[in-house]
């Protein structure tokens, strides 16, 4: 048991130390991007992708909004359970995350979309529209990265083939990125907790 804890523990670490810095820094910029010119920022995926996302949209519409006159508008496609079920039955689960964005986007809107495989169907069909719309896109992806790395602009890609660490991987750059975007909004000394410690008393 221990090495398999080991195993699991050290292919994690080894993912990180692969992990594209660069990468990371232009999703900074496109999340700073949108939020500067008033765009909505899109987010989705399925099974532990959409907790990923639901997660992040939280930590935006909250953490990294919180104090802020001017706010982040992210949203969660997949957190309208009515809507994706109503697509799903009446359309295609395929076109789960596509039909939503036909009703909202704009070009000032910045799209990410979550695939551990990079091959999710509904994924590659909402990045391929936003695309089609001149939309930037960002795709978080694993393995070999799939169809929504080559769709993307730009990619977070967890080099490995293992979806529990895909998994780690996406949510560990995203508190990343959200943690950068908090210092260079409120100020280099900002602690990035401490919107959570002034209310943890």
């Amino acid at each position: 048991m221990k090495d398999q804890i080991n195993s699991y523990l050290d292919n994690l670490k080894n993912t990180i130390d692969q992990l594209d810095q660069a990468s990371l820094a232009e999703v900074v910029d496109a999340f700073l991007e949108a939020y500067n010119e008033g765009g909505n920022i899109y987010i989705f995926g399925n099974g532990g992708s959409a907790a990923t996302a639901s997660h992040i949209a939280g930590d935006f519409i909250k953490g990294a909004s919180y104090g802020l006159e001017k706010r982040f508008k992210m949203i969660c496609l997949n957190d309208n359970p009515a809507s994706m079920m109503a697509i799903a039955n009446d359309i295609g689960y395929e076109d789960i995350f596509i039909e939503p964005l036909k009703n909202h986007i704009s070009s000032k809107d910045l799209v990410i979309g979550i695939s551990g495989s990079g091959n999710s169907e509904n994924v590659v069909r909402a990045m391929n529209y936003a695309k089609s719309k001149n939309v930037k896109t960002i795709s978080f992806c694993g393995y070999s990265g799939g169809k929504i790395k080559d769709i993307a602009d730009i990619s977070v890609h967890a080099t490995v083939e293992d979806m529990e660490i895909t998994e780690d991987i996406h949510l560990i750059a995203f508190h990343n990125i959200k943690q950068v975007i908090i210092r260079k909004l409120k100020g280099d000394n900002t602690s990035a907790g401490a919107v959570y410690d002034s209310r943890i008393k």
